[in-house]
């Protein structure tokens, strides 16, 4: 395959089985739990052609070789999984809330030593950095989209010779690609806007550092944080889409932005210009704005994002979510329905408050 390919031409024709005559067009789901003796693979926790299938996708959108995990939380573990234990992490104090729940856990019981800052606060990150093993850095952050100066942060980083991860589940590699930047990790939720269809839990990391994907590798294998063939065929057969769905839903999401602004009843709309995820405040209380998610009947009042439908939630109805998120915010993922339907709906819940 041509790396000169666009993404949109990559999403659809990498992961393909070899060209041959009567060959299949798309990779088969391949359900064995062993294999006979004598290959590279010889167990089923060590490889599967559908898994390698959905990793050559992911890997050609985001330049770098990867492995799929079974959720987005065990590709994230298995990063933390091989730092020394009390490895200084620099962290965001405000993203997603299972990454949050996890360095809290890991800091107060000493398995790191997490110093959470204000990513952007450029100078305060890059001063937190010194001695530090990793910066994980989550850009935009969920749910307040909050944009990190990504190639500063990583220059400064690599500089000092401490590693970098990037969570680039909300960009996606359509908007940015944090390996080109010179960062060594770059992790997904599958789950979101690469399969796209709500309907498989699963994440991936990618590398260009050969000696950090074997270890990454063997975290998966003996921590057993697989996927499943079948759910690695889904999330291939969503990724086909993922350039078409996210273009539409950002078209969406641009035009929203636009409406939620002007509207009375909504305090302030966060939006960092790219991207299918819009966070806005009510204005009122957490219990009306709870009600307005409650009060839509085309946006499904759901967690999770990066589906083709539209879902939005009162993101503190969480206990774990961070307690900087304010309490009226609401994260609305964009699907990619008729934008005036969207809109119809938001006014409407709007209007039972």
């Amino acid at each position: 395959m041509s790396m000169s390919q666009h993404p949109e031409t990559q999403a659809i024709t990498a992961g393909r089985p070899q060209v041959a005559p009567d060959a299949a067009l798309n990779p088969p789901i391949v359900l064995t739990s062993t294999f006979h003796a004598g290959g590279p693979i010889g167990y089923g926790r060590y490889g599967n052609e559908t898994w390698n299938a959905l990793e050559d996708a992911i890997s050609a959108l985001e330049g770098g070789q990867t492995l799929a995990f079974s959720s987005g939380m065990a590709a994230i573990s298995a990063v933390f999984s091989i730092l020394p234990i009390g490895a200084p992490v620099v962290a965001s104090n405000q993203g997603y809330s299972g990454v949050m729940t996890l360095l809290k856990t890991f800091h107060e019981s000493g398995r790191l030593e997490v110093r959470f800052v204000d990513i952007v606060d450029t100078p305060s990150v890059i001063d937190a950095m010194k001695g530090a093993a990793l910066v994980w850095i989550e850009s935009p952050t969920n749910p307040c989209l909050d944009v990190a100066e990504l190639e500063t942060l990583i220059g400064a980083a690599k500089k000092s010779g401490i590693g970098v991860a990037v969570d680039n589940t909300f960009a996606t590699p359509l908007i940015q690609n944090p390996l080109a930047m010179g960062a060594d990790i770059v992790m997904h939720s599958v789950t979101k806007f690469l399969s796209g269809h709500s309907d498989v839990l699963m994440g991936s990391l990618s590398t260009n550092d050969q000696a950090l994907f074997k270890r990454l590798q063997d975290a998966r294998s003996f921590s057993g944080s697989i996927p499943g063939p079948f759910e690695s065929w889904l999330a291939l057969r969503g990724l086909r889409t993922f350039p078409l769905r996210f273009a539409k839903s950002q078209e969406n999401a641009k035009e929203l932005v636009s409406r939620l602004s002007a509207h009375p009843k909504v305090s302030r709309v966060r939006y960092p210009g790219f991207g299918a995820i819009i966070s806005f405040e009510v204005a009122g209380t957490a219990e009306e704005t709870q009600t307005v998610c409650e009060s839509s009947t085309l946006i499904s009042h759901a967690t999770s994002l990066g589906g083709i439908e539209s879902l939005w939630e009162r993101r503190r109805r969480w206990p774990i979510e961070s307690a900087s998120v304010p309490e009226q915010l609401i994260r609305l993922s964009v699907g990619c329905e008729h934008v005036d339907d969207i809109w119809n709906d938001i006014n409407a819940a709007l209007a039972s408050i």
